[in-house]
């Protein structure tokens, strides 16, 4: 099994690699079609959500800075 990740891209999409299944909240497992490379929607603008269709050029802006979280309480 390939390890999987979640790379936030600047002004744009979460690119997902690696052996993954999504499911709605229902938990019905969306049809992938075998695919190990998937982008999901952060702008809210696609047409396809949860995926990414590139409806985010010039409308979205967001500098992906890696961060630590603080500690749980």
């Amino acid at each position: 099994m390939s390890k999987t990740t979640l790379k936030v891209n600047n002004n744009g999409s979460l690119k997902v690699t690696g052996d993954f299944e999504i499911v709605d909240k229902e938990g019905n497992v969306y049809d992938l079609a075998g695919r190990d490379v998937i982008s999901l929607c952060r702008c809210g603008l696609s047409q396809n959500k949860p995926f990414c269709d590139g409806a985010h050029r010039n409308h979205f802006e967001h500098e992906a800075v890696a961060f630590a979280l603080p500690p749980k309480k």
